[in-house]
């Protein structure tokens, strides 16, 4: 009888390790995962600033356009060119 609960303990003591060994191994994996998506996150933040730095240059060359044109519409005298 204690032969049985010998082996028994013994199984019971190596499936505990093995699921600790595969849970171990599931949490690597998602923080692997999680760090992918960090920087995958990061490169579109990236582009997106990017994008947006591009937009600002543009409208601010409009708004100069824009003002230069409304200085001329708001000429009554007619002296400016």
């Amino acid at each position: 009888m204690r032969g049985v609960a010998v082996v028994a303990g013994g199984l019971l003591l190596l499936g505990g390790t093995v699921l600790i060994a595969v849970a171990d191994q599931q949490r690597v994996d998602a923080l692997a995962e999680a760090r992918a998506a960090v920087v995958q996150a990061e490169e579109r933040l990236d582009e997106a600033r990017e994008a947006n730095l591009s937009l600002a240059e543009q409208l601010t060359a409009l708004r100069t356009t824009i003002a230069e044109q409304e200085t001329l519409l708001s000429d009554t005298s007619g002296l400016l060119p």
